[in-house]
């Protein structure tokens, strides 16, 4: 049986889906429903699901940037968009991370057998077979493409796939990289940045080393720095208050960092502007 989540702000449509689809007739069942964004990545990542059926505008949540999570986290779940966002370029940045279909509401329950008959023959191309009960499915671990043979067809969609785990990590990592340089004189940590993102601080971590080649704490405090050194362009503005204005709490310990990054000391920089 694969593994169904369905995650809406509007309980109707929640138990509604829930209900009136056979499930049974895909090999599916509901693991696991979720009222909002929040409460729906937690669930995701307790059931490892196959197939998620989810809407992208829902309170406090930034629907592609959740989908880019899941993508990037969860690369071999399905996902289907369920929405009443009528809005052109947004289906199609939700397609390029990867979604399998872009459903309208209220949504027909034809399209909504299409998009289900589509998710488990894609599932099944790629070998996950799910699992033989529902009973088994706490040690079950979904998302990872087998090592096997596979003919040209098969390649090309593992291409289209390995892009779109690409668009939604390299999607994930700008959203991060904004955040910092808006909060960067907070006292910042990784789990502040992935909490926004929607990914686990591992994977966060992952992300900013595959893309930029530099872990959190080197990101942050070279925007830190950057920031310093157009504060040190007024005279007026006392070293140790931009400090401070920038996130470092220990003088000391900016002192050290801008050498680190510029080569050489605050006070110098400021010299030979």
């Amino acid at each position: 049986m694969y593994k169904v989540v369905i995650i809406d702000d509007e309980p109707i449509i929640v138990e509604g889906l829930g209900k009136s689809v056979d499930w049974n007739q895909f090999g599916c069942a509901v693991a696991g429903m979720a009222g909002s964004g929040e409460e729906g990545i937690r669930l995701i990542r307790e059931v490892k699901p196959d197939i998620i059926f989810t809407d992208i505008r829902m309170p406090c949540m930034d629907g592609l940037t959740m989908i880019a999570a899941i993508r990037s986290e969860f690369p071999g779940t399905q996902i289907a968009i369920l929405t009443g966002y009528r809005d052109f370029d947004y289906a199609q940045r939700a397609i390029r991370l990867g979604v399998t279909r872009f459903l309208l509401k209220p949504s027909k329950m034809n399209e909504i057998r299409e998009a289900l008959s589509v998710m488990t023959e894609r599932l099944k191309e790629r070998g996950e077979k799910g699992t033989d009960s529902p009973e088994d499915w706490g040690s079950e671990r979904k998302g990872e493409t087998p090592q096997e043979p596979v003919e040209e067809e098969e390649k090309d969609r593992a291409a289209k796939e390995e892009g779109a785990e690409n668009a939604a990590g390299s999607f994930l990592v700008k959203n991060a990289v904004s955040y910092i340089e808006e909060h960067c004189s907070d006292k910042l940590k990784l789990s502040d940045v992935a909490d926004q993102v929607y990914v686990s601080q591992w994977h966060l971590s992952k992300l900013l080393n595959r893309y930029l080649g530099q872990n959190f704490s080197e990101i942050l405090n070279g925007i830190r720095i950057e920031k310093a050194k157009e504060m040190l362009k007024d005279p007026a503005l006392r070293i140790g208050d931009i400090a401070e204005k920038v996130g470092f709490s220990d003088m000391a310990h900016f002192s050290r960092v801008f050498k680190k990054v510029v080569g050489i000391s605050a006070n110098e920089y400021r010299n030979r502007l």
